[in-house]
């Protein structure tokens, strides 16, 4: 009871199939592209090193910690800046903690290093933490000009005792952080302050925060330096304002040295 009109052998037909046919080669052409260039801008081990030692970096605070728990916290300043680069890749970091209303004078300088984790550990940074043989020659190391600073194959040759190894992963879907981690069981031994060792805490933020949680413990496992309260939460410098030079936090009384030694570790670790 057809009329006649359908033609399915018919040219329409055939010309609809080469074109169906190049549409198909087209998107299995493209998806190839897509998927090379996928591949191409694939995160490599060493992209998360460079993007940890970058966090790292710069002039960060805690102030606005200090202003709403003055009782556990204080408002420091840390300083961190790329130091050289070692033969393997690996980024060297200098850095420095002080008191705000003292950056000259930092009570905390450190070489940080900063590598792939090996293929064998579950995780992806490594960042650890090395003593400084001559710390009064780094001193605001990062403020100076280049070229009044150390050069790199004096500070290769500064990098004293390893102290720390952090071990940071990247951080699950939905958290804040980029990274976390922390040193493993047990910590690494220190003699600070009537400690036996000492454990630390690691996060990067997505917002350039990080937060450090560092503490000491006796053989019996007490702690006896750092703060109990949670990690210290450092942010980028702000934009100074007409507020900030009136602010209470500013004008406060000066801290007793007993009062500093028992919330942080004020010495070399």
């Amino acid at each position: 009871m057809g009329s006649g009109e359908d033609n399915p052998g018919g040219t329409s037909g055939g010309v609809g199939g080469i074109v169906r046919g190049a549409v198909l080669k087209a998107l299995v052409v493209f998806g190839g592209v897509l998927l090379i260039r996928r591949l191409r801008r694939s995160t490599t081990r060493w992209d998360h090193a460079r993007a940890v030692a970058d966090a790292l970096s710069g002039e960060k605070f805690s102030r606005e910690q200090a202003r709403k728990d003055p009782g556990n916290y204080f408002n420091l300043r840390i300083l961190t800046c790329p130091a050289t680069e070692m033969v393997d890749g690996s980024g060297v970091l200098y850095f420095e903690q002080a008191f705000w209303r003292a950056p000259e004078k930092p009570f905390r300088q450190r070489f940080y290093m900063v590598k792939p984790c090996p293929k064998e550990m579950k995780c992806d940074v490594e960042l650890s933490s090395y003593a400084i043989r001559d710390v009064e020659e780094y001193k605001n190391f990062c403020d100076r000009p280049k070229d009044q600073r150390p050069q790199p194959e004096e500070v290769i040759a500064d990098i004293a005792e390893h102290l720390t190894t952090i071990q940071l992963s990247r951080c699950e879907r939905g958290k804040r952080c980029l990274y976390e981690g922390s040193t493993p069981p047990g910590g690494f031994p220190n003699s600070w302050s009537g400690a036996a060792y000492c454990t630390s805490d690691l996060s990067i933020h997505k917002n350039g925060e990080i937060h450090i949680w560092d503490k000491g413990f006796d053989d019996d496992g007490n702690q006896v330096w750092g703060t109990k309260a949670g990690p210290y939460e450092f942010k980028p410098a702000p934009k100074s304002n007409y507020d900030d030079m009136f602010s209470p936090l500013n004008f406060s009384a000066p801290l007793s040295l007993e009062k500093i030694e028992n919330s942080y570790a004020i010495d070399d670790q």
